[in-house]
């Protein structure tokens, strides 16, 4: 098996393909590298300007390195390995987009420290009761969950949970996909 690809080789490529030094860059894409980053590091800190990364489709395994990304918006790490949230609390008063679906992710308690998300994708993880699903009622801006695939609402009727759910979460607008109607 080959090395890991390192997010300072993974950025350099970047560089090379976009024609623009990383640090100004204000959109980030290292999805899909071959062979595949594992590892977040403070590498990101320099990335002051970045609004949106994605480090999709990896094998990342904790959020790490990201106390210094001041202006991000919308982070993507959705298919890696993740299995908590832990890490993401350095972008609470900045970070309203997080796109974490087909993980590992069983705990969300991280979730409830984020003041300004208002998109939260976490279908296909680990979720398996409402006291851990409860948790996307804290950031009060939260508006738009997709949840599908989880535990939690694959052992009940599709129609069933999407009752409780819009029940238990009073400013959600939009449940996987669809508009929430009261």
């Amino acid at each position: 098996m080959s090395k890991p690809t390192t997010l300072k080789d993974a950025l350099a490529k970047w560089e090379d393909r976009n024609k623009q030094p990383a640090a100004t860059a204000t959109e980030i894409g290292l999805q899909f590298q071959y062979p595949p980053i594992e590892k977040m590091d403070p590498i990101l800190n320099s990335l002051t300007e970045c609004q949106k990364l994605s480090l999709s489709s990896n094998m990342i395994e904790k959020i790490t390195g990201i106390s210094g990304m001041k202006n991000l918006r919308v982070l993507s790490l959705a298919r890696n390995n993740l299995k908590t949230l832990n890490g993401i609390e350095p972008l609470a008063d900045t970070l309203e987009e997080l796109w974490v679906s087909y993980n590992n992710i069983e705990k969300i308690k991280p979730l409830e420290s984020m003041k300004a998300l208002r998109v939260f994708y976490i279908s296909f993880n680990m979720i398996k009761d409402w006291p851990e699903f409860m948790r996307m009622g804290v950031p009060p801006n939260l508006s738009e969950i997709t949840f599908v695939g989880n535990p939690l609402n694959e052992n009940m009727d599709q129609s069933a949970f999407t009752a409780e759910a819009v029940r238990r979460l009073p400013n959600m607008k939009k449940l996987d996909g669809e508009p929430v109607i009261r």
